[in-house]
């Protein structure tokens, strides 16, 4: 089955609503990476085809941003280390507010000492802007490591190689319509926003607060 097909399959597609992405743009679709986690069969073969991808590419260790990239990096991990005959790790950058204000991600709990002189690879879920895989790479260069690449299972922002500063590859490509909000066609049509998926309950509550 192809990448697209299993994301249609668990209804993780949704058209036809006016959404706020994480960005804070609006939009009239939703790429809901939360609706393909829970169905473990097709979350670890989309895993199966990102590391048959990487297969060969000398990967020691996969790493990727909190929350839902660290079952990605499990699995990632897991079948490149069956591919590969040979023990690949998997580790997590989480995401904190530095001294000036900024947000950065930050190896901890050791995983920081798996990093130097390794070849890694980032996953991710969903692209949008890039901004939280960059801060994940910046992570890694930090530490010495070397990005060998980017995975994420959709690229719905049309984030390319400069954005992240590594090469990037998607299982999906697609390209969603996104306005600021003074642009939004939807708003001024006082069509509802929705709140079950992206970020419009905090939108709405930041809104009216």
């Amino acid at each position: 089955m192809e990448p697209l097909e299993i994301f249609k399959k668990v209804k993780a597609v949704l058209t036809d609503k006016h959404v706020v992405y994480a960005s804070g743009k609006h939009g009239n679709a939703y790429v809901n990476k939360d609706a393909i986690y829970p169905h473990t069969k097709d979350i670890a073969a989309l895993c199966k085809m990102i590391a048959a991808k990487f297969s060969g590419r000398g990967v020691e260790v996969v790493a990727a941003p909190t929350i839902g990239g660290v079952i990605l990096s499990q699995w990632v991990a897991s079948f490149l280390s069956d591919i590969e005959k040979r023990e690949i790790l998997a580790i997590f950058a989480e995401e904190e507010i530095d001294q000036n204000g900024e947000k950065k991600r930050f190896f901890k709990r050791g995983y920081d000492k798996l990093i130097p002189n390794k070849n890694v690879l980032v996953v991710e879920d969903i692209l949008t802007t890039g901004g939280s895989v960059k801060r994940v790479i910046d992570a890694v260069k930090a530490g010495q490591g070397k990005v060998i690449g980017c995975c994420a299972l959709v690229n719905r922002g049309n984030v390319k190689d400069s954005d992240v500063g590594a090469e990037i590859t998607a299982l999906v490509n697609i390209s969603l319509d996104a306005w600021d909000e003074k642009e939004c066609p939807l708003c001024k049509k006082n069509v509802p926003i929705n709140t079950d998926v992206g970020k419009g309950r905090e939108y709405l509550k930041a809104r009216n607060s």
